[in-house]
Protein backbone atom coordinates (compact mmCIF):
# COMPACT_ATOMS: atom_id res chain seq x y z
CA UNK A 1 0.00 0.00 0.00
CA UNK A 2 2.83 2.30 0.76
CA UNK A 3 4.19 1.92 -2.73
CA UNK A 4 0.84 2.70 -4.40
CA UNK A 5 0.56 6.20 -2.92
CA UNK A 6 3.78 7.53 -4.59
CA UNK A 7 2.76 5.99 -7.92
CA UNK A 8 -0.69 7.58 -7.67
CA UNK A 9 0.87 10.96 -6.82
CA UNK A 10 3.22 10.68 -9.84
CA UNK A 11 0.25 9.88 -12.11
CA UNK A 12 -1.64 12.95 -10.88
CA UNK A 13 1.41 15.18 -11.42
CA UNK A 14 1.91 13.76 -14.94
CA UNK A 15 -1.78 14.41 -15.81
CA UNK A 16 -1.57 17.98 -14.50
CA UNK A 17 1.55 18.62 -16.57
CA UNK A 18 -0.20 17.29 -19.68
CA UNK A 19 -3.17 19.60 -19.10
CA UNK A 20 -0.87 22.57 -18.56
CA UNK A 21 0.93 21.86 -21.82
CA UNK A 22 -2.30 21.30 -23.76
CA UNK A 23 -3.88 24.61 -22.63
CA UNK A 24 -3.70 27.44 -25.20
CA UNK A 25 -1.23 30.17 -24.49
CA UNK A 26 -2.55 33.06 -22.42
CA UNK A 27 -3.38 36.26 -24.34
CA UNK A 28 -1.22 39.16 -23.33
CA UNK A 29 -3.37 41.70 -21.51
CA UNK A 30 -4.13 44.81 -23.56
CA UNK A 31 -5.04 48.23 -22.32
CA UNK A 32 -7.98 48.23 -19.92
CA UNK A 33 -11.34 49.17 -21.38
CA UNK A 34 -12.43 52.75 -20.84
CA UNK A 35 -14.52 53.27 -17.72
CA UNK A 36 -18.27 52.97 -18.24
CA UNK A 37 -19.95 56.27 -17.79
CA UNK A 38 -23.20 55.86 -15.88
CA UNK A 39 -25.44 58.84 -15.46
CA UNK A 40 -27.60 58.48 -12.37
CA UNK A 41 -31.20 59.61 -12.69
CA UNK A 42 -31.62 62.71 -10.63
CA UNK A 43 -35.01 64.30 -10.31
CA UNK A 44 -34.95 67.90 -9.28
CA UNK A 45 -38.16 69.30 -7.81
CA UNK A 46 -39.76 72.17 -9.65
CA UNK A 47 -38.86 75.31 -7.81
CA UNK A 48 -40.82 77.80 -9.86
CA UNK A 49 -44.35 78.57 -8.75
CA UNK A 50 -47.15 76.96 -10.77
CA UNK A 51 -49.06 79.31 -13.06
CA UNK A 52 -52.68 79.21 -14.18
CA UNK A 53 -52.56 78.59 -17.95
CA UNK A 54 -56.16 77.79 -18.86
CA UNK A 55 -59.63 78.03 -17.40
CA UNK A 56 -63.26 77.45 -18.24
CA UNK A 57 -64.84 79.87 -18.41
CA UNK A 58 -61.90 81.82 -19.78
CA UNK A 59 -61.12 85.20 -18.28
CA UNK A 60 -63.60 87.75 -19.64
CA UNK A 61 -65.79 85.10 -21.33
CA UNK A 62 -69.59 85.36 -21.34
CA UNK A 63 -71.30 82.00 -20.84
CA UNK A 64 -74.88 80.81 -20.58
CA UNK A 65 -76.11 80.49 -17.00
CA UNK A 66 -76.99 77.17 -15.40
CA UNK A 67 -74.95 74.20 -14.28
CA UNK A 68 -71.26 74.99 -14.67
CA UNK A 69 -68.19 72.78 -14.43
CA UNK A 70 -65.51 75.31 -13.60
CA UNK A 71 -62.02 74.16 -14.58
CA UNK A 72 -58.57 75.60 -13.89
CA UNK A 73 -55.40 74.17 -15.44
CA UNK A 74 -51.86 74.80 -14.21
CA UNK A 75 -48.55 74.53 -16.09
CA UNK A 76 -47.23 71.65 -13.95
CA UNK A 77 -48.44 68.64 -11.91
CA UNK A 78 -50.27 69.65 -8.75
CA UNK A 79 -51.14 68.15 -5.36
CA UNK A 80 -54.75 67.06 -5.18
CA UNK A 81 -55.10 68.08 -1.54
CA UNK A 82 -54.45 71.81 -1.87
CA UNK A 83 -56.77 74.43 -3.30
CA UNK A 84 -57.89 77.97 -2.59
CA UNK A 85 -60.71 79.26 -4.76
CA UNK A 86 -63.06 81.96 -3.46
CA UNK A 87 -64.98 85.01 -4.56
CA UNK A 88 -62.71 88.01 -5.04
CA UNK A 89 -63.03 90.72 -2.41
CA UNK A 90 -66.39 92.44 -2.79
CA UNK A 91 -67.54 90.10 -5.59
CA UNK A 92 -70.67 87.99 -5.62
CA UNK A 93 -69.85 84.39 -4.65
CA UNK A 94 -70.27 81.66 -7.25
CA UNK A 95 -72.27 78.81 -5.65
CA UNK A 96 -70.05 75.71 -5.91
CA UNK A 97 -69.37 72.44 -4.17
CA UNK A 98 -66.77 72.69 -1.44
CA UNK A 99 -63.95 70.61 -2.96
CA UNK A 100 -62.62 70.53 -6.53
CA UNK A 101 -61.38 67.31 -8.10
CA UNK A 102 -57.93 66.96 -9.67
CA UNK A 103 -58.19 65.18 -13.03
CA UNK A 104 -55.88 62.42 -14.25
CA UNK A 105 -53.63 64.91 -16.08
CA UNK A 106 -52.59 66.10 -12.56
CA UNK A 107 -52.83 69.72 -13.75
CA UNK A 108 -56.56 70.41 -14.07
CA UNK A 109 -59.03 70.92 -11.23
CA UNK A 110 -62.78 70.80 -11.90
CA UNK A 111 -65.53 72.06 -9.63
CA UNK A 112 -69.31 71.78 -9.98
CA UNK A 113 -71.04 75.18 -9.68
CA UNK A 114 -74.29 76.95 -10.57
CA UNK A 115 -74.17 80.28 -12.40
CA UNK A 116 -77.14 82.65 -12.37
CA UNK A 117 -78.20 84.71 -15.42
CA UNK A 118 -76.90 88.25 -15.95
CA UNK A 119 -74.13 88.08 -13.33
CA UNK A 120 -70.44 88.89 -13.18
CA UNK A 121 -68.35 86.47 -11.15
CA UNK A 122 -64.82 87.27 -10.02
CA UNK A 123 -62.79 84.52 -8.40
CA UNK A 124 -59.46 84.65 -6.59
CA UNK A 125 -57.09 81.68 -6.66
CA UNK A 126 -54.55 81.37 -3.83
CA UNK A 127 -55.52 84.72 -2.30
CA UNK A 128 -54.96 83.39 1.24
CA UNK A 129 -51.41 83.75 2.60
CA UNK A 130 -50.89 79.99 3.12
CA UNK A 131 -51.99 76.67 1.64
CA UNK A 132 -53.94 76.63 -1.57
CA UNK A 133 -53.02 75.19 -4.94
CA UNK A 134 -49.49 73.68 -4.80
CA UNK A 135 -47.30 71.70 -7.17
CA UNK A 136 -46.00 68.25 -6.26
CA UNK A 137 -42.94 69.87 -4.66
CA UNK A 138 -45.31 71.86 -2.42
CA UNK A 139 -44.59 75.23 -4.03
CA UNK A 140 -47.69 77.47 -3.96
CA UNK A 141 -49.20 78.56 -7.24
CA UNK A 142 -49.03 82.24 -8.06
CA UNK A 143 -52.20 84.06 -7.01
CA UNK A 144 -54.54 84.58 -9.96
CA UNK A 145 -57.88 86.17 -10.70
CA UNK A 146 -60.63 84.88 -12.96
CA UNK A 147 -63.60 87.00 -13.93
CA UNK A 148 -66.42 86.04 -16.30
CA UNK A 149 -70.05 86.95 -16.96
CA UNK A 150 -73.26 85.07 -17.64
CA UNK A 151 -75.76 86.01 -20.30
CA UNK A 152 -79.49 86.34 -19.78
CA UNK A 153 -80.11 83.42 -22.14
CA UNK A 154 -81.91 80.77 -20.10
CA UNK A 155 -80.92 77.89 -22.39
CA UNK A 156 -77.68 77.09 -20.54
CA UNK A 157 -76.67 73.64 -19.29
CA UNK A 158 -79.43 72.07 -17.19
CA UNK A 159 -77.56 68.97 -16.02
CA UNK A 160 -74.02 67.91 -15.30
CA UNK A 161 -73.57 66.11 -18.65
CA UNK A 162 -74.48 69.25 -20.64
CA UNK A 163 -72.14 71.28 -18.43
CA UNK A 164 -69.28 68.82 -19.01
CA UNK A 165 -69.87 68.97 -22.76
CA UNK A 166 -69.74 72.80 -22.64
CA UNK A 167 -66.44 72.61 -20.77
CA UNK A 168 -65.02 70.02 -23.19
CA UNK A 169 -64.61 67.32 -20.55
CA UNK A 170 -64.83 63.54 -20.98
CA UNK A 171 -67.11 61.25 -18.97
CA UNK A 172 -64.20 60.20 -16.77
CA UNK A 173 -63.60 63.86 -15.87
CA UNK A 174 -66.72 64.02 -13.70
CA UNK A 175 -66.26 66.85 -11.17
CA UNK A 176 -67.72 64.75 -8.37
CA UNK A 177 -66.72 61.27 -7.28
CA UNK A 178 -68.60 58.43 -5.66
CA UNK A 179 -67.50 58.02 -2.10
CA UNK A 180 -68.14 55.06 0.17
CA UNK A 181 -70.76 55.50 2.87
CA UNK A 182 -69.90 55.13 6.56
CA UNK A 183 -70.01 51.34 6.40
CA UNK A 184 -67.55 51.28 3.53
CA UNK A 185 -70.11 50.15 0.93
CA UNK A 186 -70.15 51.67 -2.53
CA UNK A 187 -73.01 54.12 -2.96
CA UNK A 188 -76.02 52.84 -4.83
CA UNK A 189 -76.72 54.31 -8.24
Amino acid sequence: MRLAAPILAAAVLTSAAAVAVAAPPAVAPGPPPPPATVSPLTVFPRTEAPKLVKSYPAAGQAIAPGILVLSVTFDQPMLKSGFDLAAATGAEPLPCLKTPRLLDDNRTFVLLCTAEPGKTYSLALNAAPQGGFQNQSEHRANPAALSFTTTTDLNGPRDIHEAMKATGLRDIDMPIQDTPNRRGDKPSS
